[in-house]
């Protein structure tokens, strides 16, 4: 099962990369299969792709109902982007 979590465009590398963040975990993902994404944007990637720009007042409610979900169970926020030891 895969599941998608919205990711905020922190950095616009170059023409065909950015750099996506959430929960304070930065990655470089290629933007090479949406037009026009910019710093702020939110977006959804797979496999190393940026597939979908997201309205960001949606992007950031999921992301809300996610940090209230996390807490709920006990865990923490960062489990929406685990780190790895």
């Amino acid at each position: 099962m895969c599941l998608a979590i919205p990711v905020r465009v922190a950095a616009r590398l170059d023409e065909s990369w950015i750099e996506t963040e959430v929960g304070g975990v930065r990655t470089r993902v290629s933007a090479s299969l949406i037009d026009e994404v910019a710093v702020g944007d939110y977006v959804i990637v797979h496999a190393g792709f940026a597939i979908a720009r997201l309205d960001v007042a949606e992007a950031e409610k999921t992301l809300a109902l996610f940090a209230e979900l996390a807490t709920r169970l006990g865990e923490s926020t960062d489990a929406l982007h685990p780190r790895l030891p």
